[in-house]
């Protein structure tokens, strides 16, 4: 019985990966075709042609730096406007702390065509015109949510006592925020911080409403896409594949860098410890 479970297991998890991979693997796999059509089947042969027009296309350039520049900025403000959000709402208690929760979770639940046209509406009506600026804004609104309950879940291993006491040995509140809050939530702010990135480089309905006459990725390819799509958007997807694998291997090689350093010095202060008993 066990070992038929584990042989269930194992091929759930082969058909899972498959199931993720193989389109990913074609995708790549027609980056370099040699044929006009994104496709692998046919294969007319092994070219680097698609991504040489890739390099040479100036407007995805143009587009790919519009959605670093958006996806800085969104992280930078719904990294602050999230955690903000979770100290406070960790610290209320009762309805107000149901109101407000809901409200910080309500963009979640909202289409990204309603928040893209409500973000519009509202700030041409205040004289503000579309652009980037309104595609930032309008990503916060709810990527910020996200955020929220990140820190919210690391603010449940947090020990209350631990403010209490700072405070009573004359820590001010600043102190007590950047000596011992802070440092705590670093890991769900930092993770924070790169949901809101790739979030916001994935977006599209909120974007294509706010944008203006600007271009950035996820517009520009839905432009190709309408005009006739070719394999440079296939090297473009693995590239940006690529670059996300590259940043999550190197986080996880520096979070177990880090919890490497921790255990040790864990280790070290339980040595002194011992030899002060001794």
């Amino acid at each position: 019985m066990h070992k038929k479970r584990d042989f269930l297991f194992h091929l759930y998890m082969a058909l899972f990966l498959a199931y993720l991979l193989i389109p990913l693997m074609i995708m790549g796999g027609a980056s370099f075709n040699d044929s006009k059509l994104p496709t692998v089947y046919p294969w007319k042969g092994w070219t680097w042609q698609w991504f040489i027009d890739l390099w040479h296309d100036g407007r995805i350039w143009y587009a790919f730096r519009n959605t670093l520049l958006v996806a800085v900025a969104v992280a930078a403000i719904a990294v602050p406007i999230g955690a903000a959000a979770a100290i406070l709402i960790n610290s209320l208690t009762g309805r107000i702390r149901s109101v407000l929760y809901g409200v910080m979770i309500a963009p979640i639940l909202a289409p990204g065509a309603v928040i893209g046209i409500s973000t519009l509406l509202f700030w041409n009506k205040l004289n503000v015109g579309s652009g980037l600026h309104l595609s930032v804004l309008g990503q916060v609104s709810y990527i910020a949510a996200f955020v929220m309950l990140l820190v919210l879940a690391r603010l449940q291993s947090f020990d209350q006592s631990l403010e209490e006491a700072a405070l009573d040995l004359g820590a001010s509140h600043g102190q007590v925020m950047r000596r011992i809050l802070l440092p705590h939530l670093y890991p769900a702010l930092g993770a924070g911080a790169a949901i809101a990135f790739f979030q916001s480089i994935e977006n599209f309905n909120i974007t294509l409403f706010t944008r203006g006459n600007s271009d950035t990725l996820t517009v520009y390819v839905f432009s190709k896409v309408r005009s006739g799509i070719t394999p440079t958007i296939n090297a473009l997807a693995l590239l940006l594949i690529l670059f996300t694998l590259g940043l999550a291997l190197w986080y996880e090689l520096a979070r177990r860098r880090r919890a490497r350093l921790e255990a040790a010095r864990e280790a070290e202060g339980r040595r002194a410890e011992d030899a002060e008993l001794a």
